[in-house]
């Protein structure tokens, strides 16, 4: 017999009549009389949940069935309740919440192994951040600069005119290194970027991880420990540990989009008095566009899920310059910034997805899991600008064979064509780097339960990180004429990282050991490989042309360029990477771990740990933690920990090299940064890398007066030896490195080094509050973070320490200042809102507080000792030792220091539940349009203009330099 035709029949029946048989439960979940907003239901086995609405109600279609159904609720003790629903039934179940009976908040797993414990009963301090809460109210388009206004002591800047920084978003806890701060993704350790930073206010020769390389929309919230973690999870644990925790969310979709822009109308340069000195943009600009998806689907009956999120986000380039040039009749004004006449925010267009996967195996007692993504991103920046009126920078122009201007249409500009010929100071263009990173992870293991409660976990991560340059609307002066004025697009080369890490990890809980033991132990094995690669040959080499014009001279009547000098090589703006800088280096690392959580009594908590782990390129290290807390009354607690870490240097700070351009005694010259494993940092004395160590104390209390309110202090210590850092410039007055120096067309080197022991101080503090009544409800965030930096010794080699010069060739008091500077003495966020109904409004008030950094120096003081501070042969040069500048009314010099005083920025914000599914925001960050000061040193204004680190009005530092930022989003959950 023929089954087809009935089937059919059967299926197209059952698909007409399922609505009539279909079955739902309703209900409404409520507190203290009061409904319960976004409390989550959720339904096992099929995993499938929703949440409530503003009127605390919720509604699920589900087949008929047994189930078991949980309500959880931020606060509340979790409900579960068992139905059983037939063929065709509904059923209300209404639910009233209890508050928790610990009065906790945010369950939290970084910090112990030992199980989930609340932030308030950590026994050390834990930030719990949600995602959707921070991502929501701000005009913020990326996960740093949210958390930069949530986190007590986490910071981090956009940087400009940093060639590669400007690309990349890396940020650090208690003003340490981006590289001293371990990330993990649920749990797993994260790989770094291939990327190392070499300028910038912050980060000098750290790497770091790129957190906007992961989709916000995956992310459920971010856990941030703030304490010394390496005898828990390793190498550059030293700061602290962030562990973004993924999204398990299922049949719950969730779209969130947004645009932005900034409205500076002092610092746009469409607001100078001669727009056409700068390049420009419009009134509006930044633009940014953002998109962001998320949806889960269940897998099996077993509560199995698997989550996708993507973000996309594109935005536009800023362009900032003070607008008043005259200085002769406005003392306030600056002149033309002619180094950079292109500075602000590089554009961005970045998406990428990430998965969440976690499948029970069915009869057993063991889940697999996996999660991982990929990240693109394209950026495009103007690296600083070449005048033609600067005479030596006729090299870095095309020229025809008499040594004049070639004038190349959209890439040159103009400035004031009506002043007549264009071998003039009116032609200058800004080289314009393309950089591409490409960001790939995977991770997949099994858990489980075997015998008497031992929880285990196998799994392996990898990560790889791609990071390449490209020269784009620029030139290789050097190269024969018609390429020298017709090839403008040069493939830089670049670098990548690649981390592949295997964990096993053990857990029991012994609940007749005292009040409760837990106990872990494991090993980890790490792979790691990083690959510099070279360019093109046309983007780094001498390709033969030599300047063929008239003599020039400088005003003291030294020759400037003669007939027959070379032209510069390589492509302007970022030479490539040249062969001799190209390697590939790896390395393995092995490690094993004991940890320990003893609730001595019920009020006191004690947690221990160890660590061992080797390395096969500089041998092995031990670390160990301890860490209490004791309850001295239901709702004050003590906490306090000690521990020792290290940070191992990473592969690209051991083999990194590249060539770089400076502003030295006012002329764009090229800077190498030599590699370690290099005869020349041997020849000149620095040794080979080795690991940083730290001893991490910490003291504090948790409090929580009343219902709804936690507060929370804690103070820290961190000493740390031996912390890599880049050197300071060796020119050709330091005999050991002249030739290398002048064999490579360079003018200064630097070098990676253990160079400084330092001191952070510092105390974080945190109080929220939450309130609700009737329809009204108030939230009240107030995270503070004051600290400091003390360097405690400079480890000068002993071939260096020889004399004075040789000394600041190695770490110079502007290396000195910036490592200082690496964050604001203070930190402080406010944010309050009030909620009534489907209304809410609210602010976030930042203040930022003093820091100082340095230029590089132009003028030494008369009558000093050459060889000492100020002195003749340290700064005439400009290369940042003791750097003077001569004031303004020619009275003398004064040191070249870069101040930045405390100040607030104000964001304010409106929203509106306009349905059960849509949410609409709308607001304005930094109203009042708050900037860092000018990077100027008071008094000598002219002097000092340009010299800063980005050469533009102001660094990276504080609050940023783009001004007011006006934004809106929609919010779509089905």
């Amino acid at each position: 017999m023929n089954l087809k035709l009935p089937l059919l029949l059967f299926g197209a029946l059952f698909m007409f009549c399922s609505p009539i048989f279909a079955q739902k439960i309703t209900g409404t979940v409520t507190a203290a009389g009061k409904p319960l907003q976004e409390s989550t239901v959720r339904v096992f086995p099929s995993g499938i949940g929703t949440t409530t609405d503003i009127d605390g109600k919720y509604s699920l279609d589900l087949k008929a069935g047994t189930y078991k159904v949980s309500f959880t609720a931020i606060g509340y003790e979790m409900k579960t309740v068992s139905i059983q629903l037939a063929v065709g039934e509904n059923k209300v179940v209404d639910i009233t919440m209890a508050v928790s009976s610990e009065s906790l908040k945010e369950v939290i797993v970084v910090g112990s192994r030992g199980g989930g414990r609340t932030k308030m009963d950590s026994p050390v301090p834990v930030d719990v951040i949600s995602v959707n809460s921070v991502s929501s109210t701000t005009a913020k388009p990326d996960l740093m600069s949210q958390l930069n206004q949530s986190v007590p002591s986490f910071n981090y800047n956009k940087q400009s005119g940093g060639d590669g920084s400007d690309a990349i978003d890396f940020a650090s806890l208690r003003g340490l290194g981006f590289d001293q701060t371990l990330v993990l993704v649920n749990g797993k350790r994260r790989h770094l970027s291939a990327f190392v930073n070499q300028v910038g206010t912050r980060g000098r020769g750290n790497s770091g991880t790129d957190l906007n390389a992961i989709p916000e929309a995956a992310i459920d919230h971010v856990e941030i420990l703030r304490d010394g973690a390496s005898a828990q999870y390793g190498s550059d644990a030293i700061a602290g540990v962030i562990n973004l925790v993924l999204k398990k969310d299922v049949n719950h979709l969730t779209v969130n989009i947004g645009g932005s822009g900034y409205y500076d109308h002092k610092y746009n340069t469409l607001n100078n008095v001669d727009p056409s000195q700068y390049y420009t943009g419009s009134q509006i600009d930044g633009k940014t566009f953002t998109l962001g998806l998320d949806y889960g689907v269940s897998i099996g009956k077993n509560g199995g899920f698997i989550n996708f999120g993507g973000n996309f986000m594109d935005q536009g380039k800023t362009f900032r310059a003070v607008p008043q040039t005259n200085w002769d009749t406005n003392p306030n004004a600056l002149s033309v910034d002619a180094w950079r006449r292109a500075f602000g925010d590089g554009s961005v267009t970045s998406g990428g997805g990430m998965y969440n996967m976690e499948i029970p195996l069915a009869g057993t007692k063991t889940t697999f899991y996996s999660f991982g993504g990929y990240n693109y991103k394209h950026s495009n920046v103007y690296a600083w600008t070449r005048r033609w009126s600067s005479t030596s920078n006729h090299i870095k122009f095309p020229t025809d064979a008499n040594g004049n201007l070639i004038f190349v249409p959209g890439i040159m500009r103009v400035f004031d064509p009506t002043a007549g010929s264009l071998d003039t100071a009116n032609v200058y263009y800004n080289p314009q780097e393309d950089v591409y990173i490409k960001d790939m992870s995977n991770a997949l293991g099994l858990k489980g339960t075997i015998g008497d409660g031992w929880d285990w976990d196998l799994s392996n991560n990898i990560g790889y990180n791609d990071f390449h340059y490209w020269g784009n609307d620029t030139f290789n002066a050097s190269l024969p004429l018609p390429e020298q004025s017709t090839k403008t697009r040069f493939d830089d080369g670049g670098f990548n990282f690649l981390q592949n890490t295997a964990n096993l990890d053990v857990t029991k809980r012994f609940a007749h050991v005292a009040q409760g033991l837990t106990l872990s132990f494991g090993a980890e094995f790490r792979y790691e490989r990083y690959k510099l690669y070279a360019g093109e040959p046309d983007s780094y080499r001498n390709g033969g042309a030599l300047y063929t014009g008239p003599t020039i001279y400088n005003d003291d009547g030294s020759v400037a360029l003669a007939n027959g000098d070379a032209k510069a090589s390589g492509s302007e703006g970022y030479p490539g990477y040249q062969p001799t800088d190209a390697s590939t280096s790896h390395r393995t690392n092995e490690a094993a771990y004991v940890e320990g959580s003893l609730d001595v009594t019920k009020a006191w908590l004690v947690d221990g740990a160890a660590r061992f782990e080797h390395y096969s390129d500089f041998g092995g290290v031990s670390t160990v933690k301890l860490a209490t807390r004791y309850k001295v009354t239901d709702n004050f607690n003590l906490r306090g920990s000690f521990s020792t870490g290290f940070r191992a240097p990473s592969l690209q700070q051991m083999n990194f090299s590249n060539t770089n351009t400076n502003i030295i005694a006012g002329q764009l010259v090229y800077a190498k940064l030599v590699p370690n494993y290099s005869e020349a940092a041997r020849q000149v004395g620095i040794p080979k890398l080795t690991q940083e160590t730290s001893i991490n104390e910490s003291l504090g209390f948790t409090w929580k007066p009343a219902p709804g309110f936690n507060f929370t202090v804690d103070g820290y210590i961190i000493k740390i030896k031996n912390r890599i850092v880049i050197t300071g410039s060796f020119d050709t007055t330091v005999t050991a490195i002249k030739n290398y120096l002048i064999d490579n067309n360079v003018k200064s080197a630097n070098f990676f080094t253990n160079a400084v022991n330092t001191t952070n101080r510092g105390i974080d503090m945190v109080l929220d509050y939450h309130k609700s009544w009737g329809k009204n409800r108030f939230t009240g965030l107030l995270a503070g973070n004051i600290q400091g930096i003390t360097i405690n010794k400079i480890n000068i080699p002993a071939a260096l320490n020889d004399t004075y010069a040789h000394q600041q060739a190695y770490f110079s008091t502007r290396e000195a200042a910036f490592l200082t500077a690496s964050a604001p003495h203070s930190k402080f966020s406010l944010g309050l809102e009030y909620g009534y109904d489907k209304f809410a409004v609210g602010t976030h008030i930042t203040y930022f507080g003093k820091l100082t950094t340095q230029g590089f120096g132009y003028n030494s003081v008369p009558g000093a000792n050459p060889d000492g501070p100020g002195g003749a042969n340290t700064s005439a040069s400009g290369n940042g030792w003791d750097p003077y500048v001569e004031l303004d009314n020619g009275k003398g010099v004064v040191p070249e220091n870069f101040v930045f005083h405390g100040k607030a920025t104000t964001d304010l914000y409106v929203s509106y539940k306009i349905t059960k599914e849509i949410s609409w925001t709308a607001g304005v960050d930094n109203i009042f349009n708050v900037h860092p000061d000018l990077a100027v040193t008071e008094g000598a204004h002219q002097s000092s203009w340009g010299d800063s680190e980005s050469g533009g009005p102001f660094d990276a530092v504080q609050m940023g330099f783009n001004g007011t930022r006006i934004f809106t989003k929609l919010a779509f959950h089905f």
